[in-house]
């Protein structure tokens, strides 16, 4: 996890109405200036400056967001993320194009290759040369400032995201966990997660059965 790129490397680009099935929302663009990778953020609903505001900061997976993959939980998490922020009337998604823990798209499936041959996900990055984790948080302080939220509810099964927004000055109030998208396929990727990365998953789901 990577938490100290300079914020001046970003940059706003624009925002626009986004109707979802979930409800209306505002998609706010950003750019990393040096390697052009593009960033989104999600808003929902109205807040004043210096109240709490339920966000989640959601690492894009297109196998899982988009083609529906069960080997993962984060297509679940990121359709529960929006819910609770259109429940709550107000909040923030990130959504960080770092796909597979930041090792990229192409790679991901090299290292799902690798699970399909015994190794856990952790083990895969490690054998194709990565560490476990190479996300950075940094652009969301810009996202956060850029939005006028100072004070957040975070929703996360990851306690280093909550440790990396502390870091760079965002009052983390409270963070509540999302143990959503448990199924038979993801249960050992899961497990995974949470005892070598540190994830806080609800154990009695993991021991006891897909989420209902």
């Amino acid at each position: 996890m990577v938490t100290s790129t300079p914020k001046n490397k970003f940059e706003f680009v624009s925002s626009a109405a986004l109707p979802t099935q979930f409800g209306l929302f505002t998609i706010h663009g950003f750019v990393e200036v040096e390697t052009q990778q593009e960033h989104v953020a999600l808003s929902y609903g109205q807040w004043q400056e210096g109240d709490t505001v339920p966000i989640r900061i959601h690492s894009e997976c297109l196998t899982g967001d988009a083609l529906f993959s069960t080997r993962c939980d984060c297509g679940a998490q990121l359709q529960k993320g929006l819910q609770n922020i259109v429940e709550h009337g107000s909040g923030v998604l990130l959504y960080l194009r770092q796909e597979g823990r930041g090792i990229g798209l192409l790679n991901k499936i090299r290292a799902y290759k690798l699970q399909d041959s015994g190794l856990d996900t952790v083990e895969a990055n490690e054998h194709l040369g990565f560490d476990a984790d190479l996300r950075d948080y940094a652009i969301c302080k810009l996202m956060l400032e850029t939005l006028k939220v100072k004070n957040v509810a975070l929703m996360t099964n990851n306690p280093k995201k909550q440790v990396a927004l502390t870091q760079m000055g965002i009052n983390v109030v409270s963070r509540t966990p999302i143990d959503h998208g448990l199924t038979e396929d993801n249960r050992k990727y899961l497990r995974t997660k949470t005892e070598k990365l540190g994830h806080q998953f609800d154990l009695h789901l993991l021991n006891n059965g897909p989420h209902k």
